[in-house]
């Protein structure tokens, strides 16, 4: 039987979308309206994946509640020093919330007692399909966006090359 809740379901698809929009956010080149847009979009799913691992504790609190608590201040902090002109805090804490949902996804797929092994054991079918659909849905999601954002005879215009 799978310990799959609604409450995890919504957490893991946070941390799923965190962790497909994340190398956009970071691999992408221009730094422009597109990236703008998907990081306010990652943001707030970053805050909503942080903020609903605090209401899982089925073992009591643990260090992934550490790591939600350090990755909101660094939130916080990136988007500090975005607004105050210091990019490179903002790229330093962007990149290191990216990472550490990096390690909790680690750990959440990699511990077999844990909902998600649990849930591809018990109904792999759901699983698998809600992250092909999770996934397809942040690829167009992302696609769209920096589709509409490029500025017309820019040189990052698709088709005219980088």
């Amino acid at each position: 039987m799978s310990h799959f809740t609604p409450l995890i379901a919504l957490h893991a698809s946070c941390a799923l979308y965190v962790l497909l929009v994340g190398p956009v956010q970071l691999l992408r080149r221009p730094r422009d309206r597109a990236h703008r847009i998907l990081g306010v979009s990652w943001v707030a799913v970053m805050v909503v994946n942080c903020v609903t691992s605090f209401f899982i504790h089925p073992q009591g609190l643990t260090w992934l509640h550490g790591l939600a608590a350090f990755t909101l201040f660094s939130v916080g902090l990136a988007i500090w020093g975005i607004t105050h002109g210091n990019v490179a805090m903002h790229r330093r804490n962007m990149l290191g919330c990216y990472l550490g949902t990096l390690v909790a996804f680690g750990f959440a797929v990699g511990v077999p007692t844990r909902a998600i092994p649990q849930t591809l054991t018990s109904a792999p079918a759901v699983l698998l399909g809600s992250a092909l659909g999770l996934a397809v849905l942040a690829g167009a999601w992302s696609a769209t966006i920096i589709r509409t954002c490029w500025a017309p005879g820019t040189s990052h215009a698709p088709g005219r090359g980088a």
